[in-house]
């Protein structure tokens, strides 16, 4: 595959959420084939969550793809779920197939496909499942290596979250893919900034963390007219933005066996920074919960303390550490704190003459 030729870093995906149109399909692949993006990126078949939707032009999608890259000369990449999208997108040239997250999620439709792409030589983006579960990741991405897939790439588009307050679409919880990174170093991550923040205003802001902390590449929805965009509109930005998203982004030096002990120290301060700032983020959705059971407890004239809810968690939680090779004193003392400043919490709300606030 020819965008694999290429030395470039980081490795640059970029188009619209879906393949809208004929017209709309060349004019993006106009704008992106002088640039340094390797993958034009278009959906053809969109899995929405309720029907009704817009749902993707399937074949006919991808003869405009196929049209484009003769025109244009841009290699493109499409999503598959089913065997028969597999069979489609390599009669009409696709470079590269991406698996989703809601496929990523299922074993028995990850290993159909991959049964489907043995034997051929097109590369595999897999994005992380819905969930974040770093086995359930591994797992899609060894189903395709075990089938003799020789280009299999992880994608990080962040989690599904049920938790409000949160000013992404799919919270990154950058732990994930570090932790994915420690287990197989040899896996090329792309960060999706698109799909975690769900706002193009954020987009540039995930897609610099993303190289801060050390990642491979970048899959951007990249749309001529985003508000007009069928699918996901805010996320999408236009050209002329993602023009200025790249020339403004900073690109760390390649983590190669020989960095000086200079260097590799920077890379992993700026991975320590990552992790640290999801530390604080988790920290701060678990006060947002505190608080909201003190004003479940309030209304119910219940007591903030409850023994056995604490030696419950002191169980759990050492138990969890011993797994992950962490002592269970130093979990206990950290979650002392936690706790601590929980029971605070709560205690204000309960102590307060204010009227309660409605979740």
């Amino acid at each position: 595959m020819s965008f694999l030729k290429t030395e470039q870093t980081p490795l640059l995906i970029a188009g619209p959420c879906s393949a809208e149109s004929r017209t709309q399909i060349f004019s993006i692949a106009e704008s992106l084939a002088h640039s340094n993006v390797s993958l034009l990126r278009a959906g053809v078949w969109k899995p929405r969550s309720r029907p009704g939707s817009f749902e993707g032009y399937g074949e006919e999608a991808l003869g405009w793809l196929a049209e484009s890259k003769k025109y244009f000369g841009l290699p493109f990449a499409v999503e598959v779920a089913e065997a028969k999208h597999v069979a489609l997108a390599l009669e009409y040239g696709a470079d590269a197939v991406w698996i989703g997250a809601r496929t990523t999620v299922n074993p028995f439709h990850v290993q159909q496909l991959a049964d489907v792409i043995k034997g051929t030589p097109i590369p595999v983006f897999v994005k992380n499942p819905v969930t974040p579960d770093v086995d359930l990741w591994m797992g899609a991405i060894e189903r395709f290596e075990r089938v003799g897939v020789d280009h299999v790439f992880a994608v990080h588009r962040g989690f599904t979250s049920y938790q409000s307050g949160s000013k992404y679409r799919n919270p990154p919880n950058w732990v994930v893919p570090i932790e994915l990174k420690r287990r197989r170093p040899d896996i090329k991550i792309i960060c999706d900034p698109s799909h975690i923040s769900g706002n193009r205003v954020l987009v540039a802001e995930v897609s610099q963390k993303a190289m801060d902390m050390g990642f491979d590449g970048l899959m951007i929805e990249v749309h001529p007219n985003p508000d007009s965009a069928w699918s996901d509109a805010a996320q999408q930005i236009t050209p002329d933005s993602f023009g200025a998203l790249l020339k403004g982004l900073v690109i760390r030096n390649a983590r190669t066996i020989d960095l000086s002990a200079s260097d590799e120290l920077e890379y992993l301060r700026a991975l320590t920074d990552g992790v640290d700032t999801e530390i604080i983020e988790l920290l701060a959705r678990r006060m947002e919960l505190s608080e909201k059971m003190g004003r479940l407890k309030k209304r119910c004239n219940m007591p903030v303390y409850n023994p056995e809810r604490w030696a419950e968690i002191v169980e759990s939680r050492s138990q969890q550490a011993q797994t992950q090779n962490l002592s269970p004193d130093f979990i206990l003392n950290l979650y002392e704190k936690i706790h601590h400043e929980s029971v605070r919490r709560q205690l204000d709300i309960l102590e307060s003459k204010d009227n309660l606030p409605k979740d």
